[in-house]
């Protein structure tokens, strides 16, 4: 009988984010934003597990300190070859398919990550995900494939953004790739759920204390898609309050001009 193959959601977490330094373990209702990331990843029906995967630097002790008072699994890799952390951890984890998952989407949905994941499953596709192109709110971003495409990334990938941006490489050689994509049931691309600078975290904030209230009777509630969008169109008063940003804004104006020129 054929195996059911190890499906791991590794979480990409750091302290020292240029924009919002210490962003993933700041307070957001009654747990931090890698809190709730994990916190939602757990009612997955198709992940096996999910990893914190950070750095050897000290700045993100902090994290593993974290890890270990919540008895959450964590790796420890370069901190700015970020491809090579995440093929360490998957190998390490014996992961036959790898969820790559940032520690700044506290707003993760479960059930499109596991839509994302049977997209994948089906088998004609190299790598899957929910971003190309984007229909969903900034924030669910959720990338899939397999063990092998991580290795072969891993040994082909050379410039520097390649190797700090995991799917980089994938994305700028897709021709390369059988590539798959789930997209919304409307085009909800230009929300912003994702925390990255200071207007993220009052928005996220003020969302997941007024879903906290909401769901005051079950305390460990996973919120879904449809909960935040339902909340926006009730106070539309909060989506003034981060609508200035650009989507992957950072990650475009972080390219230098060589790898702009190689794209």
């Amino acid at each position: 009988m054929p195996t059911t193959p190890t499906i791991i959601a590794f979480v990409q977490a750091r302290m020292t984010s240029t924009r919002l330094p210490g962003k993933v373990l700041k307070p957001l209702g009654s747990r931090t934003a890698v809190g709730y990331v994990f916190h939602q990843l757990s009612a997955s029906k198709r992940l096996t597990k999910s990893v914190l995967v950070t750095s050897t630097d000290q700045t993100d002790d902090p994290l593993v300190s974290w890890a270990k008072r919540h008895k959450t699994e964590c790796e420890r890799g370069s901190l700015k070859d970020v491809l090579d952390r995440y093929y360490q951890a998957a190998k390490a984890y014996k992961a036959d398919v790898v969820v790559r998952i940032t520690a700044d989407c506290p707003l993760i949905d479960p059930a499109i990550v596991d839509v994302v994941i049977e997209r994948y499953m089906q088998g004609d596709c190299d790598y899957c995900s929910n971003i190309v192109p984007p229909t969903f709110p900034d924030g669910l971003d959720t990338e899939v494939f397999s063990f092998e495409v991580l290795e072969r990334v891993w040994k082909e990938a050379s410039h520097p953004v390649e190797r700090e941006h995991v799917t980089a490489f994938i994305h700028n050689f897709s021709k390369n790739f059988r590539m798959a994509n789930v997209a919304a049931p409307a085009d909800y691309s230009k929300l912003r759920w994702t925390l990255d600078t200071p207007q993220d975290y009052e928005f996220l904030n003020r969302v997941i204390q007024n879903l906290e209230m909401k769901y005051i009777k079950q305390p460990d509630a996973r919120f879904s898609m449809r909960d935040v969008l339902e909340l926006l169109n009730e106070d539309k008063s909060l989506l003034e309050i981060n609508n200035n940003s650009t989507r992957n804004e950072g990650y475009f104006s972080s390219l230098p001009h060589d790898y702009v020129a190689r794209l």
